[in-house]
């Protein structure tokens, strides 16, 4: 008889509730992720120190590095480092660019590497790729997914709100990245996952109708479990088209055209939203779920238009225009529509009209 399954890249542990950090020491004696113990431990530099001072009681043959910023040289000495010291994995404690930067250096040094999130601002803390800066501005990497994965809600409610809300936009913009796969496989027959897309989508839905906020644990639970959902989804495919479409392609431009105008999360939710404005607009879809992913951004304080990163709409215009050239190959709205300037500049006159304050 066929063996009627499919194997799935998972982490091997899940651990998402207040004080889960305790339970790291436990974790890392497990065989399958360290056999005699050698760690290293990477920090950030927000609560990390601070996670290591609790922790250290519970692992004592541990060696701390801090990471300075999230560059790919960065990762590159980190993982020099890893090497050197023959460690037989790796823990990040931090926000985004410190897990991005430990994921890619634990894949150079070919070691497993444990995901401990401060802060949910995208869900990089559990997804195959890392997001790094270089010379020629921002790229994202391919690499091995962490082995397993610690959010504590203290930590996560001791970090800057806006960072804890950028994760909302992240997940929400799922559902415009599985809105393209599915126009591409239409249009242009590219192959899709639908099981990995089903998780993405519903990571999403979970949250877009949910009344409270990151103030409330239930709800920090549900945005930690939507970025972890997110990120498996991005390893079932193989890609990262299940979280990432046109929405991404905007964030990506904005990066490159406006470095440091707003933090990724943000930016993934604006970009959900102007494409979904346009899928309304050009393609007659229903009006409801825009007004929906709009209703969301706004209930949890997110940005919905450009004015609210410090970006003009002219600014933003030309991130429409360049935004496919992110992306290279990936269809989606944007690449469907094919806007030329003066069409990209109604369309975000349109859509700053509708949804402006």
């Amino acid at each position: 008889m066929p063996l009627l399954t499919r194997m799935l890249t998972a982490p091997l542990s899940i651990d998402v509730r207040p004080g889960a950090i305790v339970a790291l020491g436990e974790l890392l004696s497990d065989r399958r992720i360290a056999t005699s113990g050698r760690v290293a431990v990477a920090v950030g530099p927000g609560q990390g120190d601070q996670i290591v001072a609790d922790i250290r009681p519970g692992l004592a043959d541990c060696e701390v590095f801090r990471i300075p910023c999230g560059t790919v040289d960065a990762a590159v000495a980190l993982g020099s480092e890893l090497r050197g010291g023959s460690y037989e994995a790796v823990v990040a404690i931090g926000g985004g660019k410190t897990i991005d930067v430990t994921k890619y250096a634990a894949t150079l040094a070919g070691i497993p590497m444990v995901s401990v999130a401060t802060n949910l601002s995208h869900d990089g803390i559990c997804s195959p790729v890392a997001s790094l800066e270089h010379e020629n501005g921002k790229g994202s990497f391919g690499v091995a997914m962490p082995l397993a994965m610690i959010v504590d809600l203290d930590y996560v409610r001791a970090a800057p709100p806006r960072l804890v809300r950028s994760g909302i936009g992240d997940v929400i913009s799922n559902l415009s990245a599985v809105e393209d796969w599915e126009l591409s496989h239409r249009e242009q027959r590219d192959p899709i996952d639908r099981l990995a897309l089903t998780v993405a989508r519903n990571a999403a839905e979970a949250l877009l109708h949910q009344p409270s906020s990151i103030d409330d644990d239930r709800f920090l639970t549900m945005l930690a479990e939507g970025l972890i959902l997110s990120g498996m989804a991005m390893a079932f495919a193989g890609s990262s088209r299940p979280s990432s479409g046109g929405d991404h392609e905007i964030l990506h431009a904005v990066d490159q055209l406006f470095p440091g105008t707003a933090n990724h999360g943000e930016l993934a939710g604006i970009g959900a939203l102007f494409c979904f404005h346009l899928r309304a607009v050009h393609l007659g879809e229903e009006p409801a779920r825009v007004k929906s992913v709009a209703d969301c951004l706004a209930r949890h304080k997110l940005p919905l238009v450009p004015s609210e990163v410090g970006l003009s709409e002219e600014q933003f215009t030309q991130a429409i225009l360049h935004a496919p050239t992110t992306r290279p190959g990936r269809y989606t709205i944007l690449e469907h529509l094919g806007l030329d300037e003066r069409g990209a500049r109604t369309a975000v006159g349109d859509y700053v009209r509708a949804y402006g304050h």
